[in-house]
Parts: C-alpha cells; sequence; structure tokens
C-alpha cells in the first residue's frame, strides 16, 4: 500500500476533539448574530452563530442549545428584553465549545445576557416601566379629561427648541381663527439636568389651572432624548393634575413620558393638529346643532303657518256663521220693527178714531146733559119733592161712602152702590163703567 504513514480519520478526529478539549477547557462569552433558529420536536434548538463584516460572513459556527436549557434561555430573554430569540439579532451567548467525530465542531449555548442586547439605557428604560405599571402610574393621566375646547395652554420646553416656534405659527395661524393662549415654561430638554428642569416646570403650570401642559421636544439622538425615559420625570407627569399631552422626538421614538401622558403625538405640528382638532369636532358640533336648529325652526314655522292657516280658516267660517246669524236677527229685528210701527200705526188710528167717538160721544153727553139739567131744573121747579122724582121711574144712585153719585168718575168696576127706587132700594155691584170724559171701556170680571 505504498511507503506513506497516515492515520485513520476517526484518530485525526479524536486527536482534534483532544485538542479543543485542551484548549477550551471552560465556558467563553460569545458575540454573534443569529444567522438561522430551528426549535425541534424532540425539544433542543439548533443554530447557526455568524459574524459578518462589510456585509459578507467571515465566521460561521453550528451551535445548540439543549431542551433542558432552551425554555429557560428564551423566556429569560424574552421577559429581560420584551422580544423573542430569533434569527436576525445579535447576542452575547455563554457557550462551551465541543467537538463531535461525525459533526465536527458545535457551541453548545449555557446563557445569554439580555443586558447586551438591550443596552444597559434599554435595560433601565424597560426595568422603569415595570415599576411605573405594577405601581398603577401608566393610567393615572388617561382617567383625566381633556377640555372640550382647550384654550389655556402650558408649554414646557426650551426657547430655543427645534419645532416650538413651527408648533406657535401651526396654532396661533390656523385659517378657522381659533383662539388660544399660550404661555411658555422654559426647562431644559436634554442632558442629565432636564428632568428634574422640566418636573419643576410641571410643577409650576400645574398649579396654575391650565386646560393641558404640553411638553415639547422637536427630536434629537437617541442620547439626547433619553432624559425622556427618567422614571421620577413619569411618576411626576402621572400624578400632574392637568393632562399632560407630550411631542417628543421622531416617529420612531416612544419615550416613558409619552406613555405616561394624557396622549401624545410625534411633531411638533401634530401637536398643534390634536389641538385645533378638537376645536373643528366642537364647530362641527355646533353646525350640526345649527342645522337641527334651523330644521327645527323650519318645521316649527310651518307647523305655525298651518295652524295659522287653520285658525284663520276657523275665523273666517266663525265670521261668516256670525255674521249670518247676525243677519238673520237683523231681519228679525227689521220684521219686529215693521210689525212694531205698523202695530203703533193701528194704536195711533184706534187712538184718533177712539178720539174721535169720545169727542162725539162727549158732545152728545154735554147735550144730553144739558138737556137733563134743564129738564132737571124744569121739574125741580115743578116739584121738588124728591119722591115725585123717584115715582116718576128715576132712582137715586149712592157710593160706598153712602153719599149721592153725580158722576162716575167715582165709581170703579168692583165696587158695591146702592140705588133707590120708589119703592124700595138695592145694591149692586159694578160690572161696567162708561165715562163720557174719558170715552174708555172697562170690563172685569168680578
Amino acid at each position: 500500500m505504498g511507503g506513506r504513514d497516515y492515520i485513520e480519520l476517526l484518530e485525526l478526529q479524536t486527536r482534534i476533539k483532544e485538542s479543543i478539549a485542551d484548549a477550551f477547557p471552560g465556558r467563553y462569552w460569545v458575540k454573534a448574530e443569529i444567522a438561522s433558529w430551528s426549535p425541534r420536536a424532540n425539544g433542543h434548538c439548533y443554530l447557526t452563530l455568524t459574524q459578518t463584516r462589510g456585509g459578507k460572513s467571515i465566521a460561521e459556527s453550528r451551535a445548540m442549545i439543549w431542551k433542558w436549557k432552551y425554555p429557560q434561555l428564551t423566556q429569560f430573554f424574552e421577559a429581560s428584553t420584551g422580544q423573542r430569540l430569533q434569527a436576525g439579532i445579535t447576542v452575547l451567548v455563554q457557550v462551551q465549545v465541543s467537538f463531535s467525530e461525525l459533526y465536527g465542531v458545535c457551541l453548545f449555548i449555557e446563557d445569554v445576557d439580555p443586558a447586551f442586547t438591550l443596552g444597559e439605557k434599554a435595560l433601565e428604560r424597560k426595568r422603569a416601566i415595570e415599576k411605573l405599571t405594577a405601581q398603577g402610574y401608566m393610567e393615572m393621566q388617561k382617567e383625566l379629561a381633556l377640555p372640550d375646547l382647550p384654550y389655556r395652554l402650558a408649554v414646557i420646553t426650551s426657547q430655543t427648541a427645534a419645532g416650538y416656534q413651527d408648533f406657535r405659527n401651526h396654532l396661533l395661524n390656523n385659517p378657522e381663527g381659533y383662539a388660544f393662549r399660550l404661555d411658555l415654561f422654559e426647562a431644559l430638554v436634554q442632558g442629565e439636568q432636564a428632568p428634574a428642569s422640566i418636573m419643576e416646570a410641571l410643577e409650576e403650570a400645574g398649579e396654575k389651572g391650565y386646560d393641558a401642559i404640553l411638553i415639547l421636544r422637536g427630536g434629537g439622538s437617541e442620547l439626547d432624548l433619553a432624559c425622556f425615559d427618567d422614571y421620577n420625570l413619569a411618576v411626576a407627569i402621572a400624578t400632574c393634575p392637568v393632562p399632560v399631552v407630550t411631542a417628543i422626538g421622531h416617529d420612531k421614538d416612544v419615550h416613558i413620558a409619552d406613555m405616561v401622558a394624557h396622549a401624545s403625538v410625534k411633531t411638533p405640528t401634530a401637536l398643534a393638529d390634536l389641538f385645533l382638532e378638537a376645536y373643528e369636532v366642537q364647530d362641527a358640533i355646533l353646525d350640526r346643532l345649527a342645522q337641527r336648529i334651523g330644521g327645527s325652526l323650519q318645521r316649527l314655522v310651518s307647523r305655525s303657518e298651518l295652524r295659522i292657516s287653520a285658525a284663520d280658516a276657523a275665523i273666517r267660517q266663525a265670521v261668516q256663521r256670525r255674521v249670518g246669524q247676525l243677519d238673520v236677527m237683523l231681519q228679525r229685528s227689521i220684521g219686529r220693527i215693521s210689525r212694531g210701527l205698523l202695530q203703533k200705526y193701528a194704536d195711533v188710528a184706534r187712538l184718533r178714531d177712539n178720539a174721535a167717538h169720545r169727542v162725539q160721544f162727549a158732545a152728545q153727553a154735554r147735550v144730553s146733559a144739558e138737556v137733563s139739567r134743564v129738564a132737571l131744573k124744569e121739574a125741580l121747579i115743578g116739584a121738588s119733592d124728591p119722591r115725585k122724582i123717584l115715582g116718576l121711574g128715576y132712582v137715586l144712585v149712592t157710593g160706598k161712602d153712602n153719599k149721592v153719585l153725580k158722576t162716575v168718575d167715582r165709581v170703579a168696576v168692583g165696587d158695591r152702590i146702592g140705588v133707590r127706587f120708589n119703592d124700595g132700594s138695592l145694591t149692586a155691584k159694578v160690572d161696567e163703567v162708561y165715562s163720557d170724559k174719558i170715552n174708555q171701556f172697562n170690563t172685569q170680571t168680578a
């Protein structure tokens, strides 16, 4: 078989394994990116660790997490970082180097450092969020009510802060002419002294009864904006008695101050729009109310017009009926007046006839009386004895006072009178009386 010396592959692999075991006897922390991630049904997780430079892979190794380590490591990492272990992230893992004669070099992952992935600031931020959540600070500001029309606004920022002038111009020079009162409370908005400075301004503004307090910061680096993840500042915002609205950083930045605030937006312009939209909503509500009131008034006017028209028709009908009734009454009155006039005319004619008759009767009576007087005087002259007169068939009539009645004026219907004859007398009741003076006939039944 030739004269060359050789060894079996297994012997070579065994020597390599022994050499690796001697060279890497312990555990090592290795920084690498997870290139592939493959949990298996048997509970183990197989992955590939890689290192790149300039977009190219310059080192790569197989790795494995045993099934008794896998749940513990993944849960710990996710609880610490808020994200899962998966391909594409860079990790700091503790590994033990192993060599297999069949599979070659493999790194067995024993531990993972979440602080490396998050960074010290990120880990501190996560702990602050957990603490604030556990203490109930995350929801305190959400329970406050922002007025429907926030007018008095306190702005906490630096007068030279990026975006402050943009915010003022956009809010105060709005095309609708909505009015706002802005009061600036200057504070540092970056650096180690920023949290205390903002807290001091927040306390001062919170005592003056503003409708809202605005914390404004127009972008910056991650280090510049780190002050807005301060735990004490978050507590001060959460416990402020006035709704706090934040506008910190760019779209990709979400800070703890944003989380505990009543509301948060990303840019100063968006912050101005937030309050302008509140006025627009109320404006729209007023427009709808005006439309509803206008519609209601129109319906009310229409109903009133209908009622007035109905009332007018009813009044017209009532007036017509009343006029008709009055016309009937007038005709009846005219009839009664006509009949009354005719009756009056008849009465006058009757009175005229009666007067003529009375005049004639009176004349006749006067003549008869004169004749009787003359005859009487003649009789008196001829015979002064009354009994002779009575013997001639005359009678004497006495009234109720037993005096001789010489005229019918002293007699009324119903009176008792005495009548004396030549051979006796009688009493009688007067049923009828004729008066030559009045020429009127009265009849009354006793």
